[in-house]
């Protein structure tokens, strides 16, 4: 890691294992055996069979579920690249301790407590009820002008994440979401999406907040000339912790601890939209590995989302035409999930009900 030296980190990367393939066949196994055709229940028996390897065989039900929220402001918001002033930020994090939010009502609904994190507002927020304060600093910089974050300040916001998977480790959660609050943030999203995947960063951005065409156009420009700035050469490729510094943020470093720190802990873990999916890019840029414990919610609209989405290999579990953020997509993939294992753990299988098997 250079000079980004962190024992936190380290011993966190060092401490990641693959799941144990036995367990992953002995779940397929027992699919096979249930009373029904051969892969009938399709993806449903890839995410069980993900989920028992990743509990190393163990299947607690009810699950006990859980979604983080992180939320911090960006420097980058002054350069006109959201349809919202950058106050938004501080605003939707009282609606979401007010309960108002889309967030509130789907972890309601599904039973998944909500924890909302500030790890960077540029606000002043007291003591709340309901809000953990790990503020770092007040936003990240414009990284237009300058690196998103010092040194100091993105070993900091990744050690939030790190902290709160050993929390939800020691809290033995078994299903966690990871999702953000952030004017900005797709800006951010989108750089590292283009530095990450290859890709032009036309085809990585999207409307955001719902700019407009021009608008639009200005954020590519934008987005091109923090490449140009901070990574010049097209051919280079980057670290993954030195993308994170000049062209993420505060809430998008501490989802990437949260997704190492859960792989770590062996908590299998939901990306959310597009942000989310960056955070679980850059986990898996920094650790290939991590990849094993994430499913992916849903696909979101935003374009930039496709191909993390096919950067990460993995195949998202919805797809209902959103882009809001917040963890929503995450937390309604919960209850698939959660059908997945209830079928794994409660079907007959074909000796215990007497079912005779096909012959062919």
């Amino acid at each position: 890691m250079t000079r980004f030296d962190n024992s936190a980190l380290a011993e966190t990367i060092a401490s990641i294992s693959l799941p144990d393939p036995r367990h992953y066949e002995k779940a397929r196994s027992r699919l096979d055996s249930l009373t029904k055709p051969l892969g009938s229940l399709g993806r449903l028996e890839s995410i069980a069979a993900q989920v028992v390897a990743i509990r190393s065989g163990s299947v607690d039900l009810p699950m006990k579920k859980a979604v983080y929220v992180f939320a911090a402001d960006h420097g980058i918001a002054s350069e006109g690249v959201s349809a919202y002033p950058k106050e938004v930020t501080l605003q939707m994090v009282m609606n979401f301790l007010s309960e108002g939010a889309a967030i509130n009502v789907l972890a309601r609904l599904h039973h998944a407590e909500l924890t909302v994190i500030d790890v960077g507002v540029d606000a002043t927020f007291g003591d709340l009820p309901g809000l953990m304060h790990r503020k770092v600093c007040r936003g990240s910089q414009n990284m237009l002008h300058e690196k998103a974050m010092a040194d100091s300040q993105l070993m900091t916001a990744l050690g939030v994440g790190l902290d709160l998977a050993r929390n939800a480790h020691e809290k033995q959660l078994t299903l966690i979401a990871v999702g953000e609050m952030g004017i900005g943030n797709t800006t951010a999203a989108s750089a590292i999406t283009a530095l990450l995947t290859n890709q032009p960063v036309g085809a990585v951005t999207g409307k955001g907040t719902g700019l407009d065409d021009a608008s639009t156009k200005r954020k590519i420009n934008v987005i091109e000339a923090v490449l140009q700035k901070h990574f010049g050469d097209p051919r280079s490729k980057p670290d993954a912790l030195d993308i994170l510094q000049c062209a993420g943020g505060l809430e998008i470093a501490a989802m990437t601890g949260m997704f190492l720190g859960s792989a770590r802990h062996r908590i299998p873990v939901i990306a959310d939209g597009f942000i989310s999916t960056a955070a679980a890019a850059l986990a898996y840029a920094i650790e290939p590995k991590v990849k094993e414990y994430i499913l992916a919610g849903h696909c979101s609209e935003e374009p930039g989302h496709r191909f993390l989405l096919q950067y990460l290999g993995l195949n998202p579990i919805l797809s209902l035409e959103m882009r809001l953020g917040e963890g929503t997509g995450a937390v309604l993939a919960m209850p698939i999930i959660e059908s997945a294992l209830r079928l794994y753990t409660e079907m007959a299988t074909f000796a215990s009900a007497g079912v005779s098997e096909a012959k062919a």
